[in-house]
């Protein structure tokens, strides 16, 4: 048989999702604006909104200016009040396009974040396990919370805030030059000196805002790790020793935020200083402008003028506060968009056909696996499981039992060799279609917030109430659920907290009957359930595998004895093979693991073992 193309794994580092330190991107500001399309019309009103406001105050000063050099200055009391009704006019047309333009921005800006977050998330389900196993869980929260809220507040703010100034700033530069062209030409020679000053705190604050990002993600990473650990934490007593290291990422992270407080705390005054010094510098030019002889600028035009500067220079100073903003936001747009331009470290082939009229035949042809490609876990597999078989796997700890659960729910490629699922190549077929015919129960099986039977009803989210109870009662233990306070519709806490893990492996149990599977896989699924229950389990074990292709990992080794074949394992190589009573007669490594299995787990009073 030919062989099939093998799929080809990229592993890069948990550092790879922290951008290289970068100003402002024009690509990165398009591919956020694109988030913008499907509201386009309101984007475009807002637009509009933001064209009209930057003409809006410019022109407000410039009814002013006309008022004072005109009635007032002739004593024209009706003319004074047609131009005071004028500008309250204005005034108040300013204040409402104001409130359509705040508004807007802010719908956008939820709009976008809501559309980015969701990107976020339906791109994390698509990653493979190794991508979980390099990157903690906090990192990807801080991308979808702080990370995410930086990207808004650039949108709401930043964006429309400095197209508004801009426009402002323009509008008034060409008042100001119909007022007084040499005076304007003064504001001209100064205004380069203000862009010195942007530029030179703009590559600090670059590098300081990323900073602090990325020592907030280490914040939230190592916070998550500590509250899903909080039970390891106090039993060992590590309550001070974990509160020591979290104090020291938080100074850590205060330093940064004092880098940037410091910086900050500097730029916008200097701003500030300059405008005070550029203002007084054109008083006195305009001053003896309008003195001298030749009078090339009248008193109006000059008032005018000086009422026109603030207009013009305080944009500047506002897009410089803009621009830290503007930077905390391309700080959090560059991690997020990593996150999203990261690709999976394998994904199914063009053409990738779906498992249709699965049988439940696997099988394993030379397969070699390596979560680390330099450090093999597996070592040439080989071994058939016939529809309705039961396989077991058992081995000490470290020998790749697990591993081979993995390779078949296609968690992760084999890296050499073949899986085969009904004679088909499983890296040729679309990994959701073989997962639909599996059900997995593992060790430490996760349960969502919610009720048991939401939980229960994970595999078939359609199932009726009296489905669920059906598999329960297949399972011998819907009396065991009936029994909770609230029966079925039990709350269960965040990670199923407030139930035992018996209960807790009971539901994934019949979590896994109700979805009925093809094939079942079982990673020390009976672990957690105490021996009194597990009785009961085991009855019921043989309804969930009945005609089923099943897989079966467990260090109880009284679980496996019907299996059809045993697997036994020892540093990624199969040692022995054959039924539980065979491998027993050949008293090899099973046997082995029997006898210690019946001194420390069943028998732990007895110096010899019972014949099985």
């Amino acid at each position: 048989m030919k062989a099939s193309p093998r799929t080809a794994i990229t592993y890069t580092t948990e550092q790879n999702l922290e951008p290289q330190e970068k100003a402002l991107s024009l690509r990165l500001i398009a591919r956020l604006l694109s988030y913008t399309r499907p509201y386009a019309a309101k984007r475009n009103a807002l637009l509009c909104a933001v064209m009209i406001r930057s003409v809006q105050l410019p022109l407000l000063v410039a009814v002013m200016k006309a008022v004072i050099d005109g009635p007032i200055s002739r004593g024209d009391l009706p003319g004074t009040l047609r131009g005071m009704l004028a500008f309250g006019a204005w005034a108040a047309l300013t204040e409402l396009v104001f409130h359509f333009r705040q508004r807007w921005a802010l719908e956008l800006g939820e709009s976008v974040i809501h559309d980015l977050r969701r990107d976020v998330f339906n791109h994390i389900q698509t990653l493979t396990a190794s991508f979980f196993d390099r990157v903690k869980a906090g990192r990807l929260i801080s991308r979808i919370t702080s990370d995410a809220e930086a990207v808004r507040m650039g949108v709401q703010n930043v964006l429309f805030v400095s197209l508004v100034q801009m426009g402002q700033g323009l509008v008034a530069a060409v008042l100001m030059a119909a007022y007084s062209w040499r005076l304007f030409l003064v504001v001209l020679v100064i205004a380069p000196l203000l862009y010195l000053v942007v530029r030179y705190f703009r590559v600090r604050l670059s590098r300081t805002y990323r900073d602090v990002q990325e020592s907030f993600s280490r914040v939230t990473a190592t916070l998550a790790e500590s509250v899903g650990g909080i039970r390891v934490t106090q039993g060992f007593s590590r309550e001070d020793v974990n509160a020591g290291l979290f104090d020291a990422l938080l100074m850590d992270h205060a330093g940064y935020n004092m880098a940037v407080a410091r910086t900050s705390g500097a730029f916008i005054p200097s701003l500030e200083l300059s405008s005070h010094v550029f203002m007084a510098l054109i008083l006195l030019v305009g001053g003896a402008m309008a003195l001298s002889p030749e009078a090339h600028v009248d008193t109006g035009d000059l008032i005018g003028f000086f009422l026109m500067v603030p207009l013009f220079f305080g944009p500047v100073t506002l897009i410089g506060f803009m621009y830290n903003e503007a930077l905390r936001a391309m700080a959090g747009a560059e991690r997020v968009f990593r996150l999203l331009d990261t690709e999976p470290d394998w994904k199914d082939p063009a053409g990738a056909r779906p498992l249709d009229g699965f049988r439940g035949r696997v099988e394993f042809r030379n397969v070699g696996f390596g979560y680390d490609p330099a450090a093999p876990v597996l070592h040439d597999l080989d071994f058939r499981a016939e529809p309705g078989q039961t396989i077991a796997v058992v081995g000490e700890t470290g020998s790749g039992k697990t591993t081979i659960v993995n390779l078949i729910a296609k968690f992760y490629p084999a890296t050499s060799g073949r899986i085969l699922l009904d004679g088909q190549d499983a890296a040729l077929l679309q990994t959701s279609s073989v997962r639909q015919h599996m059900g997995i129960v593992l060790q430490e099986n996760f349960l969502f917030t919610g009720t048991v039977i939401d939980n229960i009803r994970i595999g078939r989210p359609a199932a009726s109430d009296d489905a669920v109870r059906r598999a329960a009662a297949q399972l011998d233990c819907l009396d065991l659920f009936e029994a909770l306070p609230q029966g079925l519709n039990t709350p269960v806490g965040e990670g199923g907290t407030s139930i035992s893990l018996g209960q807790r492996q009971l539901i994934c149990f019949a979590r896994a009957m109700l979805a009925n599977p093809r094939i079942l896989l079982l990673d020390e699924a009976t672990s957690s359930v105490d021996t009194i229950t597990e009785t009961r389990v085991q009855a019921a074990l043989k309804n969930l595998l009945a005609e089923r292709t099943s897989f079966v990992v467990a260090h109880r080794l009284s679980t496996i004895r019907d299996a059809d074949c045993v697997l036994v394992l020892a540093a990624g190589r199969i040692v022995e093979r054959g039924t539980h009573f065979e491998l027993l007669r050949q008293g090899g490594a099973y046997a082995a693991l029997y006898r210690k299995f019946l001194k420390t787990a069943q028998f732990p009073g007895r110096s010899s073992p019972r014949r099985p």
